[in-house]
């Protein structure tokens, strides 16, 4: 079967309108991250304060995102994600007021931090329900399974490049605060739209059989895989400051977020066409060399002095991130029981988040003393680090891999 084949084989199980609204429901996260860093650095001057901002909603994010994840393996995604839908996007609203007050960074990073625990991992969600909807497909399952990691993967890194491009837009045509705004109503509208649809109520019916949530989460396995996760948010984060200080120097602040969205571009086209490698080609080989690929491609962003030099180095260093991170999450599901699949996939999200906080603050904190050169320095440190850690846990990732789990239980 094509990957073409397996796509549209796919969307037909679901319907083109959950698709869309699984997409938009997590613009919302790709949007707060960027519209908190710019809100912040426009009130307080300070790129460090920004990225402090920025960090402490992903930081909180990535410490809620296990706990959200284990409820709703225990009581399903409909009532979890409702809730954290409604509840992030009055948080969002809440860091608006907090800035808009004039209040001291410090109490606009308690907002952040605030809004950023409430705010839902749309993406590591919509993976958990995959399995379930393609339970009836028989020995096609399992490449189904896998096309539709590639397109989450994907459709993560698509929603990366519109979030940051609606951000630019926001603060070209209003400011960062529309910005902002635009994502709590997004994420109250869509998020909730997502959490009551039909599919949610099916993975609870098929993950929650039997003795439900149980079995062993963070082994080995796992472990590395939030490593690898906390490097690739590393680049995101030290990315994302280092295009900003680049483009304000170039007197052109709105357009950050469109040019960090040209980091998605490369990577949403790369990773639709992981479906369509072979299988034979194991995953931990695959991460081990889209680890190179990631130091490689972002290795020239140290020689980038102008916008112009950034546009191609953004869209190459991009087609290593996607399959990049299509191989750990699909590693991921593999080496986890159904019933702990919602928690592990957004242990993976924790992991990013935080690698995201620890490249924006570190990433910031070089910006404020030596300009972009030194933030887009801790890309390349992200990259080799991953390099590192895939190739010197590789018989950790093998054995996982060729391990069979035990099949979940079933109702008497």
């Amino acid at each position: 079967m094509s990957p073409t084949d397996s796509y549209r084989h796919l969307f037909g199980l679901t319907g083109r309108t959950y698709i869309v609204v699984a997409f938009l429901a997590r613009l919302p996260l790709a949007m707060s991250q960027l519209g908190t860093l710019l809100l912040v650095s426009h009130a307080t001057g300070s790129y460090g304060a920004g990225g402090f901002c920025a960090g402490a909603l992903a930081v909180a994010n990535a410490v809620g995102a296990p706990f959200w994840g284990a409820r709703a393996d225990r009581l399903g995604q409909r009532r979890v994600v409702a809730v954290q839908s409604l509840a992030g996007a009055a948080g969002l609203v809440a860091v608006l007021l907090v800035v808009g007050a004039g209040l001291s960074w410090g109490v606009a990073a308690v907002a952040s931090a605030v809004a950023g625990l409430l705010l839902p991992q749309i993406g590591p969600l919509a993976r958990v329900r995959w399995r379930p909807i393609t339970a009836g497909t028989g020995p096609r399952q399992h490449h189904l399974v896998d096309a539709a990691f590639s397109y989450e993967g994907a459709a993560d890194e698509a929603s990366f490049v519109l979030g940051p491009a609606l951000v630019g837009l926001g603060v070209s045509v209003a400011s960062p605060a529309a910005a902002l705004g635009l994502a709590a109503a997004a994420l109250a509208v869509f998020g909730t739209w997502f959490a009551l649809h039909e599919t949610a109520a099916v993975t609870h019916a098929a993950t929650s059989r039997g003795s439900g949530a149980t079995g062993r989460l963070l082994g080995p396995a796992l472990v590395v895989l939030c490593v690898a996760q906390l490097l690739v948010g590393s680049v995101f984060g030290s990315v994302q400051t280092g295009t900003s200080v680049l483009a304000t120097v170039a007197g052109s602040p709105g357009l950050t977020g469109y040019f960090h969205a040209l980091l998605g571009v490369g990577s949403v086209i790369a990773g639709l066409a992981v479906a369509g490698l072979p299988s034979r080609w194991s995953l931990s080989a695959r991460l081990r060399w889209f680890a190179v690929a990631l130091l490689v491609l972002g290795s020239p962003l140290l020689l980038v002095g102008s916008l112009g030099a950034l546009v191609p180095a953004l869209l190459v260093l991009g087609c290593s991130i996607a399959p990049y991170m299509i191989t750990t999450f699909t590693l991921a599901e593999r080496v986890t029981p159904a019933s702990r699949t919602g928690a592990a996939m957004t242990v993976l999200a924790a992991a990013t988040g935080l690698g995201y906080a620890v490249g924006a603050a570190l990433a910031g904190r070089l910006a404020d003393w030596g300009g972009h050169t030194p933030a887009y320095a801790v890309t390349v440190g992200a990259g080799a680090a991953a390099v590192l850690v895939s190739w010197g846990c590789r018989r950790v990732l093998q054995r996982a891999e060729a391990r069979p789990l035990p099949e979940p239980a079933t109702a008497p």
